[in-house]
């Protein structure tokens, strides 16, 4: 889907792109899987801020998205492709021939009217859902789970999508958007193809106040700040402090390595650096 470019007749339309929409069919949601959506500010259950920077923004209703695809050999027809405020991708409505709607992400390719299925033993089609046991070797997918039933949690994002390379045993290897291998358990489910709206990643905000739209507040850096409020504040003039580059509390950020879940550590056959 091509971007849309605009001419300079204000600062904040010289470097703005946005997404011309050609994809999609349809403008408002199907109400009946739409829910609403509680702002939190970045705070969580105990009102302490966890995420910081957040905060305003529009307002959006949440899809409820099918990661599970569990319905299973029940053709379902492409009704339309829809935009949503929630997440990169676009995402699809899908009439089952049972009468249920769901919406899906909506992958490259797939088309209004066309009719698509999840099943063990389905065609390798764009849009399919099928266990990783019954997928050619070579095959690009996405929306993979990590345990069987349990739903997508990879490769969701606009434009992702994880080769299969290799079959042993109970485990299929994966080749993630991050350019990890990864060992997946070969029943998990996933969907043919790659993600849709594959020019996201080229759009320029092009204005701090289209930021504050998708709820981003204003980032202040530390080392602006006195020595009260962070480690690098503070100094006579501009300065960066001394030493090398600090949270708020003092823990080490700029690619220090922060992952500790060594439940999952032997299913990573080689990291992504």
């Amino acid at each position: 889907m091509p971007v849309k470019s605009y001419k300079p007749t204000s600062p904040g339309l010289r470097q703005r792109t946005t997404s011309d929409f050609s994809e999609i069919t349809k403008r408002g949601p199907e109400k009946s899987l739409t829910k609403g959506k509680l702002k939190t500010g970045g705070r969580d259950s105990r009102g302490h801020l966890t995420s910081w920077w957040r905060g305003g923004g529009h307002k959006k209703r949440y899809r409820t998205i099918d990661f599970k695809r569990d319905k299973h050999d029940i053709p379902a027809k492409v009704a339309s492709v829809e935009y949503d405020p929630n997440r990169s991708a676009h995402i699809a409505l899908l009439n089952y021939a049972d009468g249920e709607k769901r919406y899906i992400v909506a992958p490259s390719g797939l088309k209004v009217g066309q009719t698509i299925v999840s099943g063990a033993a389905v065609d390798i089609v764009v849009g399919n859902a099928l266990p990783l046991k019954a997928i050619p070797l070579g095959t690009v997918v996405h929306n993979i789970e990590f345990k069987p039933g349990r739903g997508a949690q990879m490769a969701r994002s606009a434009g992702a999508a994880a080769q299969l390379m290799a079959k042993e045993g109970a485990y299929a290897l994966l080749r993630v958007p991050s350019g990890e291998l990864r060992r997946v358990r070969v029943d998990c489910y996933a969907t043919i193809g790659q993600v849709g709206n594959l020019e996201h990643e080229n759009i320029s905000i092009g204005k701090a106040g289209r930021n504050r739209w998708l709820g981003w507040k204003p980032h202040n850096r530390g080392v602006a700040m006195n020595p009260v409020d962070h480690p690098m504040g503070g100094g006579e003039g501009k300065t960066s402090g001394g030493r090398h580059p600090t949270s708020p509390w003092g823990w080490k950020t700029k690619g220090k390595k922060t992952r500790n879940n060594k439940r999952t550590d032997s299913l990573i056959v080689k990291r992504r650096k």
